[in-house]
């Protein structure tokens, strides 16, 4: 594996919220892993058969603790950052997690306002965490649901745990006050696309926002084939033959789903297409992993190494916050927009239990 290359400083980082990548890209989005564990082995993301017993995640002492996590989301959002996204492998497992979410709650953007803070997780152990996450300041929830038939979602996660706790970690999440969840899916051709009729149905009307994802060939263990891609504008002409679908403008720039609402005003449905329709463009996030590497792309090979700007003697806020805006300035990812050529050159890519999605 090569050594990353060398970025020039950035001596003078904007404090305005005008840096920009080499293609004009603003930041605004920093998604945080904070652990490379989780409890499930999804096919399309830890598969048993690559991440089985044997597997070794990071030891404790390669983790990020909270005081340096709380500190590279200091400087991002004095670079324009916006929204603070905890990820993981799955962010639960993380002990004191609520303690993290109130120091970044506290923090402030460039505008004097508070993050955007929202959490993505399997909905395993979201039923007993749910009113803590929330009264800790969390305000936005994802929450990872492949299917609605409990043997299909049993053999999906390769672990046999039943949808019936991810349901009732949705329910104890709305009942804790949530007013933005967000339920993903994401659709594997032959293998549960059965399945996103039966969600559409089970949430239309519950307040909550389901988004269909297309299979992706994020890291290189999870046997991506372009045949088990059901483009979302297939699905989107399921659905709209059961429930007429009328487009709806996006809420944000830079959001990664086309949003849908149903015409008889029973709420929205989203479809991510990062494979049919690349949104490099305006891509406007970056990924820390656990043990403190900033990603650009989720389909980058390797990040750049921030733990010297956290640790030991070249620890400072100023050197952090240079580092942080030169690897934004170099930035010119775009894999989504050029997958097949870049499929054949590139042929590693960081797994995405460790970049978090």
């Amino acid at each position: 594996m090569s050594a990353p290359r060398a970025l020039a400083a950035v001596p003078s980082p904007p404090l305005d919220g005008s840096l920009r990548d080499r293609r004009q890209r603003p930041w605004r989005d920093l998604r945080i892993s904070l652990t490379d564990r989780c409890n499930f082995r999804c096919s399309y993301c830890m598969p048993r058969s690559r991440f089985g017993p044997g597997h070794r995640f990071l030891p404790q002492s390669q983790l990020l603790n909270f005081e340096e996590i709380v500190q590279v989301a200091r400087e991002a959002l004095q670079l324009g950052v916006r929204t603070l996204r905890l990820t993981g492998g799955e962010p639960l497992l993380r002990r004191d997690l609520a303690t993290l979410i109130r120091e970044l709650a506290e923090l402030r953007t460039l505008d004097g306002e508070a993050p955007d803070l929202a959490l993505t997780t399997n909905g395993s152990l979201l039923a007993d965490q749910a009113q803590g996450l929330r009264d800790a300041g969390l305000r936005r929830l994802t929450v990872s649901l492949d299917a609605l038939d409990d043997a299909v979602f049993r053999r999906m996660n390769e672990v046999g745990f039943p949808v019936a706790e991810v349901l009732r970690g949705l329910e104890a999440a709305q009942q804790a006050g949530f007013k933005s969840i967000k339920v993903n899916m994401v659709v594997r051709r032959g293998v549960n696309d059965q399945e996103a009729l039966p969600l559409a149905e089970h949430f239309r009307g519950s307040g909550m926002v389901l988004r269909f994802i297309e299979f992706m060939d994020a890291g290189c263990q999870n046997g991506w084939k372009r045949d088990e891609v059901l483009e979302s504008a297939v699905l989107r002409e399921r659905i709209h033959a059961r429930w007429p679908l009328q487009a709806l403008a996006p809420s944000k720039g830079g959001e990664t789903a086309e949003r849908w609402r149903y015409g008889d005003g029973q709420g929205e449905i989203g479809f991510i297409s990062a494979v049919s329709k690349a949104f490099c463009g305006d891509c406007t996030r970056a990924r820390l992993t656990a043990d403190g590497r900033l990603f650009t792309c989720l389909f980058g090979a390797q990040g750049q190494d921030l733990r010297p700007l956290l640790r030991g003697p070249q620890a400072s806020e100023q050197a952090l916050r240079e580092r942080l805006a030169a690897i934004w300035a170099a930035r010119a990812d775009a894999y989504s927009e050029q997958r097949e050529r870049l499929r054949e050159l590139q042929t590693e890519r960081a797994d995405m239990h460790v970049l978090g999605g």
